[in-house]
């Protein structure tokens, strides 16, 4: 099975579309129709189901997902090692990240890398543990920086960072040093991300913490923005507000609630070399 059809392939499922697909690899519709073709003639049976609202894998291409993942995986790797034994530093990144460590780590990561290496793109991909997770072990993503790691893989720690209170100006506990964990139970809750098995969905679970939810959101700074309009309290990890201004006063939790940050990678031993330079470079950026 040629490696670039499964490439377009994959671009067609995470598109929804053979135009856009199209568009976004630089062929032309026709050109993307006859790879699929082609495609679907050396399986034997079709691919994709056509709808007016896009296109979608058939049950039998679902089966075969898994090993078009795996092929485009592995050209990718092949590829970069035979660049990196030429000497010459090109390559292409997928990173999964949390939002927080969008914002506040990876901009001063990736300078310090594309200073020393500025021909291998970087594409990030911002999510909630459990999508960053499935994307990560289908090989849609090189690595993910997200709290510990207990999947298949290999994890690298690289900072602990702590779970605060976010809290109205005027909430009753907001001139503490800190907020008693005991304290969520019952209270008016703005939950970010739900269902996505995130740090916080695991403090609550942990500690059979039940606040009453009043509201939810997609987005962490519409979750902040929430709680400055006093509509509840919510919280997060520390690195995540570290940027933001507004009337919402953050307290540490009594007891103290910490997590570990760090990245999670199919294999160590088996990444790309633009993957263990950029590994490397986050290790050397964030100990400073």
């Amino acid at each position: 099975m040629d490696t670039e059809k499964c490439q377009v392939l994959l671009k067609i499922i995470d598109s929804g579309s053979f135009s856009k697909a199209a568009e976004q690899l630089g062929y032309t519709p026709s050109g993307i129709n006859r790879m699929v073709k082609s495609m679907e003639e050396e399986t034997g049976f079709p691919l994709f189901s056509r709808t007016s609202q896009g296109v979608t894998l058939t049950s039998e291409g679902q089966r075969l997902l898994p090993i078009f993942q795996e092929l485009t995986h592995w050209q990718k790797q092949l590829q970069e090692l035979c660049t990196d034994i030429r000497g010459l530093s090109i390559g292409h990144l997928t990173i999964g990240t949390y939002y927080s460590t969008a914002a506040c780590w990876l901009p001063k990561i990736i300078q310090a890398f594309q200073a020393s290496w500025p021909g291998i793109q970087i594409d990030l991909w911002e999510g909630g543990n459990s999508d960053l997770v499935q994307r990560l072990e289908s090989h849609q993503l090189d690595c993910c920086f997200f709290s510990e790691y207990h999947g298949q893989g290999d994890w690298i720690p690289l900072q602990q960072d702590e779970l605060v209170a976010w809290l109205p100006k005027d909430h009753p506990l907001a001139k503490g040093c800190s907020f008693p964990l005991e304290a969520l139970n019952g209270a008016p809750f703005i939950q970010p991300l739900p269902e996505q098995n995130t740090d916080l969905e695991r403090l609550l679970t942990s500690h059979q913490l039940t606040p009453q939810i009043r509201f939810t959101t997609s987005d962490n700074y519409t979750a902040y923005s929430m709680v400055a309009a006093g509509l509840g309290i919510s919280l997060n990890n520390a690195l995540m507000a570290q940027n933001w201004t507004g009337p919402v006063v953050t307290l540490p939790f009594d007891p103290p609630q910490h997590i570990t940050l760090g990245i999670a990678l199919p294999s160590l031993a088996q990444a790309s070399p633009a993957l263990k330079k950029f590994i490397a470079c986050a290790q050397h950026v964030l100990s400073r």
